[in-house]
């Protein structure tokens, strides 16, 4: 494993790993542990792989899941109400937003899961060279966080 400075980009909002990037200040510039299997060196740039499939799932856990999400509870806050009588916009939105927020209690504990599994961590596949000026990604020292 390395710690690897790289500038964030908008993609960085759909990594699975993003829990474990830390950003300098706030700004663009991050890191991130990745694994080394290209035998970086500190001070080395590199190429960072993040798997396609992995990044797919985290996207779709992200941005669709608490919308299908959303939806179920509407629906069934619907059947409910019409089985029970009662208001059906009440109850739809009501168990709409139940299950909108269930939703993210369950994106939370599944990205906990997921950052500990190595098909959702970035890798290094290739040393460019040492550090230069306009380094994209450059393996840094070990700390500890």
């Amino acid at each position: 494993m390395a710690w690897v400075k790289t500038t964030r980009s908008s993609a960085c909002a759909s990594c699975s790993s993003k829990d474990a990037c830390h950003s300098d200040g706030g700004g663009k510039e991050m890191e991130v542990e990745a694994i080394n299997t290209a035998d970086a060196r500190v001070g080395d740039r590199i190429v960072l792989n993040i798997k396609t499939a992995s990044l797919l799932k985290a996207t779709f856990l992200l941005y669709v899941f608490p919308i299908l999400a959303m939806i179920a509870g509407a629906v069934l806050g619907q059947t409910v109400a019409v089985m029970r009588g009662s208001d059906p916009s009440g109850l739809s939105a009501l168990f709409g937003f139940l299950f909108f927020g269930l939703a993210f209690i369950v994106i939370r504990i599944t990205g906990r899961r997921l950052s500990t599994n190595a098909s959702y961590k970035p890798e290094i596949i290739k040393v460019r060279g040492h550090q230069s000026p306009s380094t994209d990604a450059m393996v840094l020292p070990q700390t500890e966080w």
